[in-house]
């Protein structure tokens, strides 16, 4: 059972549900806790969300236990941590790697692999939490929550791009910017699911990016991502005529990759749960360099 403790520094008594919500201990959650075999403490002693607590007091909570979803597969497949403590785990995930099972990924996708992760470990809580998701082609730092509260926090974090997110792309032409701001909005292309595109009434969205290298066929960049809109990076280069390369959706001409040449090299979050910064780095896949060698300027 996952159990978190903060002591009430302020200065006045309040309600214990306004403490917990404003340590972010959500409603649902707060429900769950009283309904499926969680525990409110203040000061070592039962308590419940209407009661007041004074300066000084400290108070507990013991999450309920979170059971595996009974109609996920498990894998046995082999995963990459770039990072573990109590309440999170960071994985590196391959291009070739799907984030979560879906009708063409079923097994062996990150979320199938972690818990057979969890399994071999004897994690009590194997309920997955995935708070942030990479496209099928990115590779880079996936982060899993351990529990609800953390996944809670953190997920409030990226709505509020406090999660520092840097990339790595590989661009199909010759970028003329040493370095440049997008701001362009991005909403789903007409007549299309899953496609998005540059749309007049679409959401804002802004991609800060530098130039590292450039041939004759090729820009290679670095990217910060100010917002997390769906497929950003790949619409935003694709409107600027430099469209990733290997991106089957927004390059298909493009068949030097088996997928879009894109990779989350480094990501940072503050945990308020352990009061630190974590940040992760993940190695930039070696296909970055090879395709910005000379010999690809010029056919052989």
């Amino acid at each position: 059972m996952s159990k978190f403790q903060w002591t009430n520094q302020q200065s006045s008594s309040l309600k214990l549900r306004t403490f917990l919500l404003e340590h972010g201990v959500t409603r649902s959650l707060l429900k769950r806790v009283k309904f499926h075999g969680g525990e409110l403490q203040v000061n070592q002693k039962i308590c419940y969300p209407h009661e007041i607590i004074h300066p000084g007091d400290v108070v507990t909570v013991s999450l309920p236990p979170e059971p595996q979803n009974p109609h996920l597969q498990v894998s046995e497949r082999s995963i990459s941590i770039l990072f573990e403590d109590d309440n999170y785990l960071i994985l590196n995930k391959p291009a070739t790697v799907a984030t979560v099972p879906s009708s063409l990924y079923p097994n062996h996708t990150l979320v199938n692999r972690v818990l057979g992760y969890y399994m071999r470990q004897g994690y009590a809580n194997r309920m997955i939490h995935v708070v942030n998701r990479l496209d099928k082609g990115t590779s880079g730092p996936v982060i899993f929550a351990k529990n609800s509260l953390a996944h809670s926090l953190l997920d409030r974090k990226l709505q509020r791009h406090e999660v520092q997110k840097h990339y790595i792309a590989l661009l199909d032409g010759q970028a003329v910017n040493d370095h440049a701001t997008i701001i362009l909005p991005i909403g789903r292309r007409t007549g299309s699911f899953l496609e998005r595109a540059v749309v007049n009434d679409g959401k804002f969205a802004q991609t800060e990016f530098w130039l590292l290298d450039r041939t004759m066929r090729h820009s290679l960049v670095k990217i910060q991502l100010h917002t997390g809109r769906t497929h950003q990076i790949r619409v935003h280069f694709a409107a600027l005529g430099l469209p990733l390369v290997g991106d089957w959706l927004y390059n298909p001409t493009n068949h030097e990759l088996p997928h879009q040449a894109l990779h989350c090299y480094r990501m940072s979050f503050f945990d308020a749960l352990t009061q630190r910064t974590v940040t992760v780095t993940a190695p930039v896949p070696p296909y970055f360099s090879q395709l910005m060698q000379p010999k690809n300027d010029f056919p052989s």
